[in-house]
């Protein structure tokens, strides 16, 4: 990595980065970059610290993952920590991507189905009543409490 001497102002980071002020702060709180030198109240970020930031965006706002595991990632020098990491957030991107699939299908029956009103066709009447079953199905004894 080239450090060209240059400082960068917070303002110039945000910017640069798409993050607000206020964000920029909160990563520095949380131990995700260091701002380089201080001129008066402003924070400058030499090439450095805007590596660490893009770094930790990788993590964080491409990776999809936490804070606390951004940091942990950006902390480990330990591969296999690394790739566990990575691994338990590729299985969350697939259970979401599940329920992405599901939420598509359901979509896209409503979209087409030809019932003016969703609630009389069939399939989607079938999938209510399967619901509210559901949804009572460890009520023991399944009995009102209004009385």
């Amino acid at each position: 990595m080239v450090d060209d001497g240059e400082l960068y102002s917070i303002s110039q980071v945000s910017r640069a980065f798409g993050l607000s002020v206020p964000t920029l702060r909160f990563y520095e709180e949380q131990g995700l970059v260091e701002c380089t030198r201080r001129v008066g109240r402003v924070r400058h970020y030499d090439r450095a610290a805007l590596h660490a930031l893009a770094y930790a965006l990788l993590w964080h706002r491409d990776g999809g993952l936490s804070l606390d595991d951004t940091r942990a990632l950006m902390a480990t020098e330990r591969n296999e920590a690394r790739r566990a990491l990575i691994e338990r957030q590729l299985t969350r991107v697939e259970e979401r991507m599940e329920r992405l699939r599901d939420v598509r299908a359901t979509l896209e029956h409503l979209w087409e189905c030809g019932s003016d009103d969703p609630r009389s066709c069939p399939v989607t009447g079938a999938a209510l009543r399967a619901a509210v079953d559901e949804a009572f199905a460890d009520d023991a004894g399944g009995r009102s409490d209004a009385r």
